[in-house]
């Protein structure tokens, strides 16, 4: 069984993806995600927090990747990568969450929706992040 807060990541990530995807600029204009939830309201409010979030400061995020991801320019990121590194970064900014938690989470991410390169390539760019942020 999956802790609540690891799904609400899940669910965000895949609010993420649809906003990103159809062009919506908010968490409710991509709307559907209380279908995938569940009806756990603690993972949805969760989902649109943390998506919302994400949204609110995308330029700052693909600043912070842009940094971190040697020779690699945002855009060229998957969708899928790209977001879970959003993710991961907005969290690690936010620091409710302990970093290393961030980083193993969005691990988890990365090898649930990603490919097989996607851990290790989200691993490296978070890592370099959390030092740059001072948070590990």
């Amino acid at each position: 069984m999956l802790r609540p807060e690891t799904r609400a990541r899940a669910r965000a990530l895949q609010l993420l993806y649809a906003c990103e995807i159809t062009g919506a600029g908010s968490v409710a204009a991509a709307g559907g995600l209380a279908r995938l939830t569940g009806p756990e309201p603690r993972v949805l409010d969760g989902a649109e927090e943390l998506a919302s979030g994400v949204l609110a400061n995308r330029e700052s995020l693909d600043r912070l990747i842009q940094g971190a991801a040697d020779n690699w320019r945002v855009e060229r990121i998957g969708v899928v990568e790209r977001n879970i590194l959003r993710l991961g970064i907005h969290e690690l900014q936010v620091g409710q969450t302990p970093p290393k938690v961030v980083i193993d989470e969005s691990i988890r991410l990365s090898q649930w929706f990603g490919g097989t390169k996607t851990p290790a390539f989200v691993n490296g760019v978070l890592d370099r992040i959390a030092h740059t942020l001072g948070r590990l």
